[in-house]
């Protein structure tokens, strides 16, 4: 029987419709982007969406550890990761031999120091437990700023990964705790201080993220603790990569999405916008 005209189009119609979406689908660059949780994840959703608008299809993996995320790229699991500052990632690259390395700049987290039991450090009665980090890196951060607070004094050359065998004057006999990154926004309850990333407290809901008895003073670091895009050596260079960081980096789109996210621009800094290393 034979197939009437008209019908004979629509099947030519639909199957280059067909083909040209497959053609499309093909022509997309792939790209698998490792995240820790961050308030920071929905601006990376968007950037994700409006970069495969040019060509660049972004597979999201989300991570719930600090380790995990640089062990992924390494292995070739993932093709670049987001979640780690600089002394972070020369700290893994020495303990595992990853040879991982940045290729730029994204969002500078604040640190600051939280209570839910005291409202001055001079409040803060002695024998008091209080919370820090566990990993090399970030204890050091937090230990500056306890230090800054006038609680604890260290070595004059303790630098950025600074210990507790760094402190060498601890007057109210404070009681340090060390507990994993991602832990210390949820111990508010059970200590009298903790230091805590704003977006970890945002994220854990457990106290006001503007209400820190201290911030960090990132203009002064240089902006060491700006968080980084991180990939092998190999594909420092790979075009869907820097398609991606170049949306993430300069699309208003996703500033508004982060703006959104934080809420009060004191908490964060947009690190690339200060140094000439963004996105190529």
């Amino acid at each position: 029987m034979a197939i009437p005209p008209i019908f004979q189009r629509l099947g030519l119609l639909l199957a280059s419709t067909t083909l040209a979406l497959s053609a499309q689908a093909a022509e997309l660059q792939k790209i698998r982007l490792g995240i820790n949780d961050s308030p920071q994840n929905a601006a990376l959703e968007r950037a994700a969406e409006l970069a495969r608008e040019r060509g660049v299809a972004v597979e999201i993996v989300a991570f719930s550890d600090w380790n995990t995320p640089n062990l992924a790229l390494a292995h070739g699991d993932i093709d670049v990761n987001y979640f780690q500052h600089q002394p972070f990632l020369e700290n893994a690259n020495a303990q595992n031999g990853y040879g991982l390395v940045p290729i730029a700049y994204g969002v500078e987290n604040k640190v600051g120091l939280y209570s839910k039991r005291v409202k001055s450090f001079a409040e803060v009665p002695d024998g008091a437990t209080v919370a820090v980090a566990d990993d090399p890196v970030n204890q050091g951060r937090g230990l500056h700023l306890y230090a800054r607070a006038g609680l604890i004094q260290l070595r004059p050359d303790a630098g950025p990964k600074a210990s507790l065998q760094d402190i060498v004057a601890n007057p109210k006999q404070l009681k340090f705790i060390e507990l994993p990154g991602p832990q210390l926004a949820r111990v508010l309850d059970d200590v009298t201080l903790a230091q805590s990333y704003p977006s970890h407290i945002l994220a854990a809901g457990t106290t006001d993220p503007n209400s820190a008895l201290l911030f960090s003073d990132d203009e002064a670091s240089g902006h060491l603790y700006a968080l980084r895009f991180v990939t092998k050596p190999e594909k420092a260079d790979d075009p869907a990569i820097r398609t991606f960081i170049q949306v993430f980096q300069n699309d208003p789109r996703v500033r508004e999405a982060i703006a959104q996210a934080y809420g009060n621009p004191q908490l964060y800094s947009l690190a690339w916008l200060n140094r000439q290393e963004a996105a190529r």
